[in-house]
């Protein structure tokens, strides 16, 4: 999908975060867009942001992770823009905390929102894309998912398995025209949740940028990459050896005060909310 020109691309998590980003990288592309979330001023925001740009851009407030919205989405998101060329599922949460301290239905809400929402979006999306012979799916997933990190097991669970969906389906569909790939940030300066939360990554850790995100969305698009990563080189190279040495790997997170970074997040959370 060399030339996005003229293309409809469905993006979830629309009004913050990475969302507003990739919409406007999207636009710059010459994209139409369908815009969801649920906070309706920020989703209205950042579709008057990417219109700007000389696309239509509509924004359609709803909750992913519920079956009735989903289909009204679609169904909106086609009455809008026409069929759809491109999903970004991108909408996700998460919460630090001590696995056994997280309550049922946080852990619930989580792998509804990261997961399940983006798996049901992409079986209602793929069909059409089939039967038209175009069409690619991006998950936005996480360095979480390629090695997961203490106080954060249930997000590290979702991202996972967006990173195994991808390369399963991708291999279904292949020569059909149609395609998915995988994104793997790992902390993002200025966006995410540890900007949220106003931390620092660790230094081993390291940040990359949300110009760099939106850049590695637009590329596995257009070039139909499989998975990329977007870490600086430390995290990287930590990635690739945890295939080899996973104990290695953890030892090193550990020892160079990754894995406390984790804690005391963990508890700070759960003194906020009252879990522990």
């Amino acid at each position: 999908m060399n030339d996005l020109r003229g293309m409809h691309a469905l993006l979830t998590g629309g009004s913050r975060g990475l969302g507003p980003h990739i919409a406007c990288a999207l636009a710059r592309r010459g994209v139409n867009l369908s815009l969801t979330a649920r906070s309706v001023d920020a989703l209205q925001a950042t579709a008057a942001e990417a219109a700007a740009l000389g696309v239509q851009a509509k924004s359609i407030p709803a909750d992913v992770t519920d079956g009735g919205s989903r289909e009204r989405l679609l169904e909106q998101a086609t009455a809008a823009n026409g069929p759809i060329d491109i999903l970004v599922n991108n909408a996700g949460v998460e919460w630090v905390s001590r696995y056994t301290s997280m309550a049922p239905d946080r852990i619930e809400r989580m792998i509804e929102t990261n997961l399940v929402a983006p798996l049901l979006l992409s079986r209602l999306v793929l069909p059409g894309m089939l039967e038209r012979g175009r069409g690619h799916v991006v998950m936005m997933s996480s360095l979480g998912g390629k090695k997961g990190s203490p106080y954060s097991a249930t997000y590290a669970a979702t991202k996972a398995g967006m990173i195994e969906w991808t390369s399963a389906v991708r291999e279904e569909v292949r020569g059909t025209g149609v395609s998915a790939s995988v994104i793997c940030p790992g902390f993002v300066a200025d966006a995410g949740m540890f900007a949220e939360y106003g931390t620092q990554a660790p230094r081993l850790a390291g940040e990359t940028t949300l110009e760099k995100v939106t850049e590695a969305v637009v590329r596995a698009i257009e070039h139909d990459v499989p998975e990329i990563v977007v870490a600086p080189g430390p995290k990287r190279v930590l990635a690739i050896a945890d295939a080899v040495s996973p104990r290695l790997v953890t030892w090193v997170l550990r020892t160079f005060g990754v894995y406390e970074f984790y804690r005391r997040q963990a508890d700070a959370n759960e003194a906020a909310a009252g879990e522990r």
